[in-house]
């Protein structure tokens, strides 16, 4: 049987901080490298006809690393979404967030709220950005909706609808960039059936190229969902 190609892509964007050690400069400046992927990315995952896109920015593990990296993390993806709000209206794109609003400051949760709005009504590739995101969280948060519902019973289909976004297909691709074999916390209910694409290559190097590599892979694969 054929595989089609994906319509949801996920990537755990990992390899900024080894990126920059490697050329001996600051983790900020591997962050903002990384920034520079998050374009090309996009934009080739939109040329390739891909739905969906959904990417790792900053979990709720995050908060552990240095003050000063949190900051500097933070103020880059401030900028980022007012840099590339007028280039996501002109390409079409619609942006939601996934996770949760703790922690983040009010002038930076006003800017994504005001993207969001702003590019609402594109109909073109939909880019998920999972930002202070954690699978667990998600799964306890969508449980503790159930329970206000007042169900004492679910199933699969019915607890789907109580995700951050129950409307967005699960991913049938995950790429995790620097070749690390870990799931960190990402989407951990909606990537049971997910293939799984790993390179080495570190997020910073990642390109159209490698993205197109990582489809074809997927591509030429058998999906069984635990059927022979």
């Amino acid at each position: 049987m054929e595989i089609k190609k994906p319509k949801h892509i996920a990537i755990i964007m990992d390899g900024n901080g080894r990126w920059a050690k490697k050329r001996m400069l600051p983790r900020t400046a591997g962050h903002n490298a990384g920034v520079k992927t998050v374009r090309r990315i996009l934009k080739a995952a939109d040329k390739y006809g891909i739905k969906y896109l959904t990417l790792y920015a900053f979990s709720t593990e995050n908060w552990k690393r240095p003050q000063k990296e949190v900051d500097a993390l933070m103020h880059l993806f401030h900028l980022f979404l007012n840099r590339e709000r007028k280039k996501m209206m002109k390409d079409n794109v619609k942006l939601i967030f996934s996770g949760i609003r703790e922690g983040i400051s009010e002038k930076l949760l006003i800017l994504m709220d005001e993207v969001v709005d702003e590019l609402k009504n594109n109909s073109g590739i939909v880019l998920n950005i999972a930002f202070n995101y954690g699978g667990r969280r998600e799964i306890i948060d969508a449980i503790n909706l159930v329970l206000k519902d007042g169900k004492k019973e679910i199933t699969e289909e019915n607890f789907k609808k109580y995700l951050y976004h129950p409307e967005i297909p699960e991913p049938e691709l995950v790429i995790r960039t620097s070749g690390e074999f870990r799931i960190s916390n990402f989407l951990l209910w909606e990537i049971a059936y997910s293939e799984f694409y790993i390179t080495k290559k570190l997020w910073p190097d990642f390109k159209q190229e490698d993205l197109l590599e990582a489809i074809n892979v997927y591509m030429k694969r058998e999906r069984r969902f635990g059927g022979v």
